[in-house]
């Protein structure tokens, strides 16, 4: 009896099927898990917060005797009222104004900047204004580093660096999400040019206001021409610095020298010392830092 031969099962085209079949199962969905990630994939991702935002909800002020209105309203006094920051005057409409509004800056804005303050102050007022937790700090501060006794009194340029960057990082120890406007220093030699046309502002200089710039006024000899000239020098790199240490913090804007490229008049300078700003230069100091803070983009 001849033996019945048994072919070989079609083991590979079994294997195959069946990996195909998985294979299907899963590119179908299967357990869901493809389809939801596939889905995950095509949703868009959500728009991170902008690191700058235009319309800030507080306000606290940093700085020295220009940002407290002094000589704006009487003689050798602090008028904060004024303040391009944080004041309430109508006329001036400060920054804290036009972006709170009058009712909102009277309860969400602060000024601890002080009359006579410099660079190595200001740590010490970020502070103070970092426990209100403002949004935006507004610092306008060096005048004072140049404004000495003689130039060679001036604060150094390298310590006005390490003096900010120590208080920038007072600021963010506190605050790491505020944000910072940081406005030039004014240009002292053009503020010395035009109060020098006054004699109640020259009698008023002798009182000891920035005697490194504004002593001895009416001197134009070359020993007079080359101190002014080596303040005003020092005010440039104390501008640089401003810049620079800024520009190395995504929450700080500097003003690209606005302020020291303003060309204050007469009517912008006090009627007591021609040299700090009136009402008419504190408003415009306001427009300054406003359109600062609200610009699309940061002053390059």
């Amino acid at each position: 009896m001849r033996k019945r031969s048994h072919r070989p099962r079609p083991v590979v085209a079994v294997t195959a099927a069946a990996l195909l079949g998985l294979a299907g199962c899963d590119a179908s969905g299967g357990d869901g898990t493809a389809s939801q990630t596939t889905t995950e994939q095509s949703r868009p991702s959500p728009r991170p917060a902008p690191l700058w935002n235009r319309s800030p909800g507080s306000i606290a002020a940093v700085g020295d005797s220009i940002t407290r209105g002094f000589d704006a309203c009487n003689v050798l006094s602090d008028c904060p009222e004024v303040s391009w920051a944080t004041g309430s005057d109508a006329g001036v409409g400060s920054l804290a104004v036009r972006l709170l509004g009058a009712a909102g800056a009277a309860l969400k804005s602060w000024n601890y900047a002080v009359t006579g303050a410099r660079m190595s102050d200001l740590a010490g007022q970020m502070v103070q204004a970092a426990r209100r937790k403002p949004e935006l700090v507004t610092v306008m501060v060096g005048a004072n580093d140049a404004c000495r006794p003689s130039p060679s009194a001036m604060t150094s340029v390298a310590g006005f660096r390490a003096q900010f960057e120590e208080a920038m990082a007072a600021l963010r120890d506190e605050q790491p999400k505020a944000q910072v406007y940081v406005s030039s220093v004014p240009n002292l030699k053009r503020l010395w040019s035009q109060g020098r046309t006054s004699p109640i502002g020259k009698e008023v200089w002798k009182l000891g206001i920035c005697p490194s710039m504004l002593g001895n006024a009416d001197a134009l000899d070359e020993a007079a021409t080359k101190r002014r000239d080596k303040v005003q020098a020092r005010v440039e790199a104390y501008n640089k610095v401003l810049r620079e240490v800024c520009a190395r913090d995504r929450r700080c804007r500097f003003d690209g020298n606005a302020v020291f490229d303003y060309r204050f008049g007469t009517d912008q300078l006090s009627q007591w010392d021609w040299f700090h700003p009136s009402r008419n230069g504190q408003a415009r100091l306001a427009e300054i830092a406003y359109r600062t803070v609200t610009a699309k983009d940061p002053v390059t």
